[in-house]
């Protein structure tokens, strides 16, 4: 099954970070660019779901 998210990116001061919606738990990435922290996210995405199951997505009514 593969699932689509969405990303948010944000831009700081030192650096981006990324976050996913509509999955449950802590799931953040970062990077000195947009495309390190869209990286990041997507592999603790993947780590995410590898180690606590389907049960990571909330619930889609």
């Amino acid at each position: 099954m593969q699932k689509q998210f969405e990303i948010v990116v944000e831009k700081h001061s030192d650096g981006y970070a990324a976050y996913p919606l509509d999955i449950e738990g802590v799931v953040v990435g970062e990077g000195d660019t947009y495309e390190e922290a869209l990286t990041d996210v997507k592999s603790a995405i993947a780590f995410h779901i590898e180690t606590f199951g389907q049960e990571v997505f909330e619930n889609e009514n």
